[in-house]
This record gives structure tokens, C-alpha cells and sequence, in this order.
């Protein structure tokens, strides 16, 4: 069959071509870069910058202001939740009740579809039995959207021509426009759930009454609610006709100015009206808020743009920009005082297309990197361009069919996906090598009346069989990532796909196009033996013609590569880059040069020695195994995300203002920090059922900025320099000016000139090495009292983290119990205890304080009311519209609508005493004070109450100390609490339960899940390579090559570990840092960088074995002379290509290694492994054919002694 397919494409060129041209075509149209090339239409793939790994979850969000979060819990979340535990696929609820908010979290199984969950929720809200929930409430159901549609936040600035900050903008104006403007505006971008406003007053109509002016006219509140909506609605009259001609009939009412409300009447006393203007102060004047929004100390007024579920997030941010382009044009502008015109605009906080781009760049840099690579490997190993450019053309034309499955399949390109693409670059050049040796091969001893295309089809199925093998082999090896299941199954799927797609597509080209390609790229190549008999008429200036192009063409591409690369940083000479790259890569190749040319002696000594050689396999199997017991356990590395989210908590009881002078002194101090490009800070909540956050949490979105300023690409950009190396700018007359060291953090990058030639400028101060000293000043500068300290955490990370335990840290233990009380107690009792172990953070743990919320409490005498005739409603009514405000209508002012609100002025309503004088009008008229029938108290409780699956839960937040993996920790601080529970020194109280969660929860399922399917898929590997020898010992020598390279990946993750690893520093060149050597835990990321290695090591043991099995059964050896002898050839024989796949492989991986960009922190651990394990796995080129020959040897011995 397989002979059959390489035929049809060798006999079919023009259909190979016209198939290869497609796939060219096609590959472009769908990627993910952009490659300039415009005459093409695009239909990109979808972009991200990382999968979304949330759980399956749905929102229930019911308001009901003014009422306490025990209210919310009583009436509203706990009859919810009890109601949606029935709906089938349901994995479990939380619910969060707050001042005035019901938040209920429905997360389900992860195979139930999301619109059905959708549905399946409405039914049910829709059938709720009657007196579920009070009568004024109505639930609804949340964005369809996951926590990480959040990709675009925006704030509304007046701007002059010079686009400079102007003020002359109230925060009422500007919520207004938000509301009715900008907000609808933005909601018709294609691709957008919600838009959520944040920060500003929505303006109220209010009127303040007066009591003793009520009492005077006779006046009681039902009347003046009953007057208000009275004087505020409009009617039809259908239609009269005049003259044959219709008109329609309206009757105006609706209330359009201060004026309409003031002369509302009330009542009539001796045919005098009684005007609202007669009982109450009416003014315009802020709504309540339980929000704002703070850009570096300044109050401002803005929005968060929610994707909607499944887009594409990055044509989405597309589809908002350029609707903000086109509503801009209709933003109001005003004059100012001094003359100044400032105009409204849309200005862009917080864009994930940002995070995006750079990733999307460093893995496009990373393959590209790796093509180039590649190239010098095989000319300066093969030795012959012709070949070297065919096995080069397989890679990028593999990644473009790789991108047209990803279209096809609905894979998302992101970090972790593409990354499948960069580790599959070892397997997908290791086919396209064999190939082409073997075919090299086949040519050199071509007979003169032998056609080529003979010679190719025979070279081609010679090698197709054990082609297929190894890929098969590979990809059946990612069968456990496919196995994995929630949040590390959403990971690492893509990636698991978009490597099998790429092998695949790496089959197609080596067995289809190649072969193909070869008929006319060797059409004239000549044999040693055609060529034998006019080798006296070569000349030697032929030989050295063809050398100097090889080294032309090495020198050009290590020069491309080097200019790409920068290895030694953008601030080195491209000089000094390119002369370090080629030392790189002359002292790899040459050392496997050397090892090619030492291999037959090599080789020649182990066979004689086969005991002696193999306790080195043994004893770096044996060290690799103890490596493993000392490397520390998380779910995944951490990306970088260009950004912090700062997420502080300041005590229960501190009121609106408070928090609000906290939020503004936390944006001011980050502010000052010179890396800091922009603070964006929020209190409170977004009108958004995805952030229902209490006025006490804050999130300030920290915009840091990048290293090097970069282009629109996401790459380093250069810049004009003198011949002093000072850069030059723009000053305000346009004029070119040098720029000063001291005024480098200050300048306006926008001022710097654009220079191909020129150099890159850094941003950060010359300590400032990381994002972590970023991080690291952050902390310092936000160290206020009253407010807790933040786990270090970004907006992408945070999102993910809270949809899975609903913590906002990344670690913490979720206490269950019978009530709040207790719940608080315990995990007073826990905080104390986690601040003792060794590898927690102390001043990051925290236990929710959550009945520390001061309430004035008013207990309603029913006997005392009970005298004067009153009811509790009409006390309660009396309170609320009194105290808290009672919003009675909405006026109707075209698109807009803004609230009738009723209450006491602040005056008489802002003290216990104040409030106890409030008058209540009784069945007689008689207005008494409401001190009078009610007592007022002060107590505690709860701020918020959190519940899961019914039962009351309460956090305790930790993180870890530096140099502590999140599994290490988990475990010292299980075994520490379980330590001082045993002791008696901790008591658990009755009816409490407590458990430990985050992310290593999903590290923990993920390494189960890998130790149930590996050794599954180990045993699947097994057959298949049975099937391909049928030898039960020639599969086991193949497996061993399997232990020694995972031995070599452990080695190498515990040799990043150790500090003195590479700590060397040669010309001002730091080693260690070049390499982003630092300590790498065991991850799901490493483990999958561990699956990849699985088709690498079988594959140089799969066409090792196979020549050795092809030259036993050719030559077969009849004395243990002979045996070696044969072991020899074939070793010798697969020792190039398998030396080309490891050079590869080695050299491809250094600039993932040396990578700093966006996404280098997934790709980096994926790659250590399978660098480890081929450093070490040229160990079997020797262990295999040692194995082989102790076999045959030993076969042998056998059958003589039978004899």
C-alpha cells in the first residue's frame, strides 16, 4: 500500500506539484503571522495568547440593592442553589452573597456543551415555584463569556491636538456617554458578549425630603411615591383621522427636567395643592455606587470589553478598534476656560492583542530560528545543498500544513498549540534525513543504465516502512496528553494535535513530495560509478568551487541566523552575535564530527567490552531516577504576561471613601515606579455578572514596560544613533537632538527615530533584570497600612485561578463549617499555624475576615407598632425610602434613562440619632419618630458569604516563598497542620471541615491520569514496534534507548537546579543567564516535553534496529567475529543520520533556550527535556548495537552448544 502511494506521486509530478503548490498557498492564507504577502486573502486560524483553561461555568446574578449580604444569602442565593443542583451535568455550585448582589456560579461536567448548559439554566429559572424569591427580584443569567473574555479595558479622557490629557469632563458626563453611547456602540462589534461600565455617577433625579414640611401638610411617604409615578408616563391614543389623512395620538407625561418633578402634586388641602417642591429639595445629583475606576491617581470613568464564548479573541480586539475608530468621530468635545478644545476619546488601559502579538512573535522567531538551524546542520553534515534545501523545504512547507489542519480541526493557535510545532521539529527533520541519506545513498552507487527514477522509488520504499514506524510510534506516544482531562486536558490537547498534525505532515512530504522534487533536483547527479570512468577529467577547482559554496551558503544563512537570534542581546554588536553563534556551532558539529569519525573505534571497544560499557547506560539511568526524586512538582510554569494584577484587600469596615483614597495612593506609588507604563485600578465591582467584588478588593492592572520598545509585530525595534552611540530624538520644533542618559526613562518613545541601522533602546533601569524585579519594587512601593499584601499574579492568571477554586491565589485551604463564626475562628487558627512552615510566604497569608462588617441594626417592636395600628412593611418601607433611598421610576429622555430617587437628605439620615427621628405616618396621620417603636444597635457581620454546593465556606490565601515549588509547598503545610492536629495543639471544631486547594490540585489528577495511561501507552508502543521486528528482544533493545533519554532529561532539569551549573562568565558574557538557566519543576509542560522525547529516542532506535535486522538476515554471521563485524556496518551506516537528528534537534532547541520573549516561560521547560535527552541518547547509537550483538552473540553460543 505504502509502495503503491510513493509510486502514484512519482509517476503524477504535475499532480504533486499542483498539490504542493496548493499547500503553500493554503498554509499562508490560514496562519496565524502575517508574511506580507497581501495578494493572498486571508482566513487566519484562531489567535490567543494562551488556551482558555477555565472551567465550564455559567452565572446566575440577581441584584436586589440595599440588602445585606445575610439577606442575599437567606433569600435569594440558597433557594437558587438548591433549585440549579437538579440540572443535569451539574459538577458543582458556589455562591457569593453580598451588599446588594447575588453572584451563583453553575460549573458543569466538561462534556456538556455551553449553549445547552445555557438553556437548560433558563428553563429552570423560568420554573421556579411560586414565593422562591422575593416578589421585586429577577435573576439573570451572566455573559456568554468565560473569566477570560475580559480582553480589552478602555478608559473615556479629553484630549487636545496633541493628544495631551486635558480635564473639563465631570465623571457624570462621562458615565453618560459610556452608558448610551460608547458602551452600545462597542456591543455591536462582531464577536462581543458584553461591555461592562466602571468608575463615575450615573445620574439620579433625587429628592431629599423634608420631614417637618411633610408633617406640617399632612403629607405621608406612600403619597409622594404614589405622586412621583403619577407624573412620569406617557399614553396612546390610537389614532383620529383629518381631512381622509391618520394621525397618531400621544399623550406626553414623561418627566423631562428638575421642573416636571417639582410641580408634581401630592395631594389637595382646602383647594390648595400640595407640590412635591412644597415637601422636598429636587436636585440632580450622583446614584449610589459600590464601584470606581483609578488610571494613576486620577478618577476616571471607563469599560471592560467581554469576547464572547469560543471567538477569536485577537479579530475581536480587531473588530473593537475599529469600531472605537468609527465612534470617535461622534464623541462630544468642549471649549475650556483657557480656550483649550478638549475632545472625548477612547483610550485604550489594558489590550491583550499586545500579549498576543509577542507571543504569537516569539514563536514564530523560535520556528523560524529552528528552520535556519536546521539548514546549516545538514549542508555542514550532508554535505550536498541540493539535498540540504530539500530536506529544508519539508519544515516550513510541514508548519503551513500544520496551520491548514488547525483551520480544519478549529485548533486555536496559541503559546502552548505553536509550541507543538517547535518541539516537533527534531521528529519532522529526522524523516526528511533519513530520507534523503538513504536516497544519497542509492545514488552514489547508481548504475549507469539505471533510471533515476528507479533509483528514487527503491531509496524512497526502502525507508517508507520504517518512516511510518517512528512516526506512529511518536504520535501513539501522545496518547496521554490527549487523555488528560479539565484544566491540563484544555492545556495541552492543542498541542498534542498540533504535533501529530505536523509528524503527519511531515510523512505526506518525506513519502509523497520529496521523492518527487528529487527527480528533477538529481536529474543530473552522478554516480561514484557512472562518474568512476572520467574521474581523471575532475578538476580541482570543481571540489573547491563546491566547497566555497557551501561555505558561502553556511556563512550567509549563520549570519541570518545570528541577526535573528541575537543571542548575546539586542545591546551587542551584530559582529560579536554572529562570531559567537558560529563558535556555537562549529564546537557542536565539530564535536559530532569528531564523534562520527571516532565512532567505528568507539564502537569496536564496546562490543569487546559489552559489560564494562553498559554500566555507563545503567548508572546514568540510576542518577537520572535519583535526579527525579529531587525536583519539586506545579501545575504549570507561569506566563508572562506583560502585566501585573495587584489585588490587595483592605479591612470589612472600611467605608467607600476610605477605599477609595487607598486605590488612588496604590495607583500614585506604582506610578512612580520608571518600568511602569500605565496603573489601571479598580474597587468594587464592574457592572458585570463576571465581577462581583465587595468595595474593600482592589485590582490594579499594571501595564509594565517591555525591555526593548518594540514594533507593531512584537519586535525589538532599532532607532537613530550618533557616533558617540546616544540616540537621537525629535525635540518640539521637530528638530533632531541627542538624547541624554539621565532623560532615557523619562523620553516619549514616540520622539525616538526609526534607523535599520540603528540600535535598540531599553526601558528598564540597569538592575531591573526581570519582570520579577519589576515585581519586586511593586511590592516595596504599595506597603500601606490597613491593606493586606497580594500574591504576585497577572490578569490571565488571576481570571483562571478564581474560575477553578474561586480564590483569588494561586494556593489556600477552603474551610467548610455550620456557620461564619466558626469558619473565622478555624482559619484564625490556620493562619497562624501556615505562617510557621518554612516554604510559605508569611505576609501573604490571609484568612477572610468575614464577620467583621459593622451593621446598625433597627429591632422593630411589634407591640409598639401594634398600638398605633402600623404593619413591619410600612415601618420597613419607611426606613428604606428614608435611610437607603427608594428608586420609584425612570425618566425617559430619549435613548437615556436615568433613575427617580426618594430618601431624607444626607443631614438627617447620617447618625443613629438622626435616623431614630425619622418620622413614620400611621393609619390616623399621626407622624411618630421611629425610635419610638424601634430599638438601634451596633453589631458585626458578614461582608460577603461564600458558599459551595449549600455548605457556608470560608479561605485562607498563601503563596510560596522563591526557590519552592507550588507541590512542595502544599505538602509541607498539609503535613505541618496534620503535625499540630495530631498534637492536640489545632482542634478541628465540630461540624468543620477543611481542604487544601489551587492549582496543584490539577497537578496532582494530571500525574495521576499519566501514571495510569503511560504505562498503557508504553505497552502500545511496544506491539507496535513488535509488529515491525517480531522480535521480542530486538523491542526491548529499542526501549532501552527510551529509559537512557528521560534519564538524560531528569539529569538536565536537576543540572538547571544547581547553582553552580554553567556558572561561568567568559567576555562579560553571563552563561547562566544567556541560557535562562534557573529552576525548572516538574510540570504538566515538562512531562509533555518528556512525551515528545518518547518519538526522538524510539525513532534513532527504530532505523538502527532495522538496518541491523536487514543486514543480519542479509549477511547472516556464522561466528562472533562475523556478528560484530555486521553490527559494525550497520552502525556505521545509521551513525550520520542519527548524529544529523541529534545536531538538529541540540542546535534547533538553543534559541527556545535563550528565548526571553512572551511564551519562552511554557516553551523553555518542554524543551529541557528533550535537550537532556538527546545530549545523552547518543548513547544509543551504542547501546542498541551492543544489546543486538550480546543477543546474536549469545544465539549463537546456543547453537553450537545444540550442535
Amino acid at each position: 500500500m505504502l509502495n503503491h502511494i510513493i509510486k502514484f506521486f512519482l509517476s503524477n509530478r504535475l499532480i504533486t506539484a499542483l498539490m504542493t503548490l496548493a499547500f503553500l498557498f493554503w498554509g499562508i492564507a490560514v496562519a496565524p503571522f502575517d508574511f506580507g504577502l497581501d495578494f493572498i486573502p486571508k482566513s487566519p486560524v484562531s489567535v490567543d495568547a494562551i488556551p482558555d483553561i477555565g472551567e465550564n461555568q455559567q452565572i446566575v446574578m440577581t441584584e436586589w440593592m440595599g440588602r445585606s449580604p445575610q439577606d442575599i444569602e437567606d433569600q435569594i442565593s440558597y433557594p437558587l442553589t438548591t433549585a440549579l443542583m437538579g440540572i443535569p451535568g451539574v459538577k458543582t455550585i458556589r455562591s457569593s452573597s453580598m451588599f446588594g448582589l447575588s453572584s451563583i456560579y453553575i460549573i458543569f461536567d466538561e462534556e456538556v456543551d455551553f449553549y445547552w448548559s445555557r438553556s437548560r439554566i433558563l428553563e429552570k429559572l423560568n420554573a421556579l415555584p411560586p414565593n422562591t424569591l422575593p416578589k421585586e427580584v429577577q435573576p439573570t443569567l451572566g455573559p456568554d463569556a468565560t473569566g477570560l473574555g475580559q480582553i480589552f479595558w478602555y478608559t473615556l479622557e479629553g484630549r487636545d491636538q496633541d493628544d495631551n490629557p486635558t480635564g473639563g469632563w465631570d465623571l457624570q458626563e462621562l458615565r453618560s456617554v459610556q452608558d448610551y453611547y460608547v458602551k452600545y456602540g462597542l456591543m455591536s462589534a462582531e464577536g462581543v458578549s458584553e461591555v461592562a461600565s466602571i468608575g463615575g455617577y450615573i445620574k439620579e433625579y433625587q429628592i431629599d425630603l423634608r420631614p417637618e414640611a411633610m408633617k406640617a401638610f399632612g403629607v405621608s411617604l406612600p403619597q409622594i411615591v404614589q405622586a412621583v409615578r403619577n407624573s412620569n408616563l406617557d399614553v396612546g391614543a390610537k389614532t383620529i383621522e383629518i381631512n381622509r389623512a391618520e394621525y397618531f395620538v400621544r399623550g406626553l407625561g414623561y418627566v423631562k427636567k428638575l421642573e416636571d418633578l417639582e410641580s408634581a402634586v401630592i395631594a389637595v388641602n382646602q383647594n390648595t395643592p400640595i407640590r412635591i417642591k412644597d415637601i422636598a429639595k429636587v436636585s440632580l445629583g450622583p446614584a449610589t455606587r459600590r464601584g470606581a475606576l483609578d488610571k494613576s491617581g486620577a478618577e476616571v470613568v471607563g469599560g471592560v470589553v467581554v469576547a464572547r464564548y469560543n471567538s477569536n479573541p485577537m479579530a475581536v480586539i480587531g473588530n473593537v478598534k475599529a469600531k472605537i475608530k468609527e465612534l470617535e468621530k461622534g464623541l462630544p468635545a468642549k471649549t475650556l476656560a483657557d480656550g483649550t478644545t478638549s475632545q472625548l476619546k477612547i483610550i485604550t488601559s489594558y489590550d491583550r492583542s499586545g500579549l498576543i502579538q509577542e507571543t504569537l512573535s516569539t514563536l514564530k522567531e523560535a520556528i523560524s530560528l529552528e528552520i535556519l538551524v536546521t539548514l546549516i546542520v545538514i549542508v555542514v553534515m550532508v554535505y550536498n545543498l541540493r539535498s540540504s534545501l530539500l530536506i529544508s523545504a519539508l519544515l516550513p512547507l510541514g508548519v503551513l500544513m500544520t496551520f491548514i489542519a488547525m483551520k480544519a480541526f478549529n485548533i486555536t493557535a496559541n503559546i502552548v498549540s505553536l509550541s507543538g510545532i517547535a518541539i516537533a521539529i527534531g521528529t519532522m527533520v529526522d524523516v526528511g534525513i533519513v530520507l534523503t541519506e538513504n536516497l544519497l545513498k542509492h545514488l552514489k552507487i547508481k548504475k549507469a543504465e539505471d533510471s533515476i527514477f528507479d533509483t528514487v522509488y527503491n531509496a524512497s520504499t526502502e525507508v517508507g516502512s520504517a518512516i511510518v514506524t517512528a512516526v506512529a510510534t511518536t504520535i501513539v506516544s501522545f496518547i496521554p496528553v490527549f487523555s488528560l482531562q479539565a484544566a491540563e486536558g484544555k492545556l495541552f490537547s492543542p498541542l498534542a494535535f498540533t504535533k501529530t498534525f505536523a509528524l503527519l505532515s511531515a510523512v505526506i512530504i518525506a513519502l509523497c513530495i520529496i521523492p518527487t522534487f528529487s527527480l528533477w533536483v538529481f536529474r543530473n547527479y552522478k554516480s561514484d560509478q557512472s562518474s568512476q570512468s572520467d574521474s581523471d577529467k575532475k578538476s580541482s577547482w570543481k571540489i573547491y568551487s563546491k566547497i566555497s559554496i557551501n561555505v558561502l551558503f553556511v556563512g550567509a544563512v549563520a549570519w541570518w541566523l545570528s541577526k535573528a537570534w541575537m543571542p548575546l542581546g539586542f545591546d551587542t554588536h551584530i559582529f560579536w552575535n554572529f562570531l559567537f553563534t558560529a563558535i556555537l556551532l562549529g564546537l557542536v558539529l565539530g564535536g559530532f564530527q569528531l564523534f562520527q569519525k571516532f565512532y567505528p573505534k568507539l564502537l569496536t571497544w564496546a562490543l569487546a567490552h559489552k559489560l564494562t560499557f553498559l554500566s555507563l547506560p545503567i548508572a546514568t539511568i540510576f542518577f537520572g531516577g535519583v535526579a527525579w526524586t529531587k525536583l519539586g512538582s506545579e501545575f504549570m510554569p507561569a506566563l508572562n504576561e506583560g502585566s501585573f494584577l495587584l489585588m490587595p484587600t483592605s479591612m470589612p469596615h472600611a467605608g467607600f471613601a476610605e477605599n477609595l483614597d487607598v486605590l488612588r495612593m496604590l495607583d500614585i506609588r506604582v506610578t512612580g515606579i520608571p518600568e511602569v507604563e500605565n496603573v489601571l485600578g479598580k474597587m468594587g465591582r464592574a457592572n458585570s455578572a463576571l465581577d462581583p467584588a465587595p468595595i474593600s478588593m482592589y485590582e490594579n492592572i499594571i501595564n509594565y514596560k517591555t525591555e526593548y520598545v518594540l514594533d507593531e509585530d512584537g519586535n525589538p525595534q532599532r532607532f537613530k544613533v550618533n557616533s558617540d552611540g546616544e540616540f537621537i530624538i525629535l525635540d518640539q520644533h521637530q528638530k533632531e537632538v541627542s538624547l541624554k542618559e539621565n532623560e532615557r526613562l523619562l523620553i516619549d518613545t514616540k520622539r525616538l527615530i526609526p534607523d535599520t541601522d540603528g540600535a535598540y533602546f531599553r526601558q528598564w533601569r540597569e538592575h531591573i533584570l526581570s519582570p520579577d524585579d519589576i515585581w519586586a519594587e511593586i511590592v516595596k512601593a504599595t506597603k500601606l497600612p490597613g491593606v493586606t499584601s497580594a500574591p504576585k499574579l497577572q490578569p490571565i492568571e488571576t481570571r483562571l485561578v478564581m474560575l477553578q477554586t474561586g480564590m483569588r491565589a494561586p494556593m489556600g485551604i477552603k474551610v467548610k463549617g455550620p456557620d461564619l463564626a466558626t469558619i473565622e475562628a478555624f482559619g484564625f487558627e490556620l493562619e497562624k499555624y501556615l505562617k510557621e512552615v518554612p516554604s510559605v510566604k508569611t505576609e501573604a497569608v490571609f484568612a477572610d475576615r468575614m464577620v467583621g462588617k459593622p451593621y446598625l441594626e433597627i429591632n422593630i417592636n411589634r407591640q409598639k407598632i401594634a398600638r398605633y395600628g402600623l404593619s413591619v412593611q410600612a415601618v420597613q418601607m419607611a426606613i428604606e425610602t428614608s435611610v437607603g433611598g427608594m428608586t420609584i421610576e425612570n425618566t425617559v429622555e430619549g435613548r437615556e434613562r436615568y433613575p427617580i430617587r426618594v430618601r431624607y437628605p444626607r443631614e438627617l439620615r447620617d447618625s443613629p440619632d438622626k435616623i431614630g427621628q425619622i418620622l413614620i405616618s400611621t393609619p390616623t396621620g399621626i407622624q411618630i419618630p421611629l425610635e419610638e417603636v424601634a430599638e438601634l444597635e451596633y453589631t458585626q457581620g458578614a461582608q460577603m458569604i461564600k458558599s459551595e454546593d449549600t455548605f457556608l465556606v470560608g479561605y485562607v490565601l498563601f503563596d510560596r516563598k522563591d526557590g519552592f515549588a507550588e507541590g512542595e509547598v502544599v505538602s509541607e503545610a498539609q503535613a505541618f497542620i496534620q503535625e499540630k492536629i495530631d498534637s492536640g495543639e489545632l482542634k478541628v471544631p465540630s461540624g468543620v471541615s477543611y481542604r487544601f486547594s489551587g492549582n496543584y490540585e490539577n497537578q496532582v489528577r494530571a500525574e495521576q491520569r499519566l501514571s495510569i495511561v503511560v504505562p498503557i501507552v508504553l505497552l502500545v508502543i511496544f506491539l507496535i514496534l513488535y509488529l515491525q521486528f517480531r522480535s521480542i528482544p530486538t523491542t526491548f533493545m529499542v526501549f532501552s534507548g527510551i529509559a537512557v533519554a528521560f534519564a538524560g532529561g531528569f539529569l538536565m532539569l536537576w543540572a538547571y537546579s544547581w547553582s553552580g551549573f554553567m556558572n561561568i562568565e567568559l567576555f562579560n558574557i553571563d552563561f547562566r543567564n544567556l541560557f535562562q538557566i534557573h529552576e525548572i519543576n516538574l510540570s504538566v509542560a515538562v512531562w509533555v516535553g518528556f512525551i515528545a522525547l518518547f518519538g526522538i529516542a524510539t525513532d534513532d532506535g527504530v532505523l538502527i534496529a532495522t538496518y541491523l535486522t536487514q543486514n543480519f538476515e542479509k549477511e547472516k554471521p556464522t561466528s562472533v567475529d562475523q556478528i560484530r563485524q555486521t553490527v559494525l556496518e550497520s552502525g556505521m551506516r545509521r551513525v550520520r543520520p542519527a548524529l544529523m537528528t541529534s545536531a538538529t534537534t541540540l542546535l534547533a532547541l538553543l534559541p527556545v533556550l535563550t528565548s526571553t520573549g512572551k511564551g519562552s516561560d511554557i516553551m523553555i521547560p518542554m524543551a529541557i527535556p528533550s535537550f537532556g535527552g538527546m545530549t545523552i541518547a547518543l548513547m544509543t547509537l551504542f547501546v542498541v548495537p551492543v544489546l543486538y550483538s550480546a543477543w546474536e552473540e549469545l544465539k549463537l553460543k546456543r547453537l553450537k552448544k545444540d550442535n
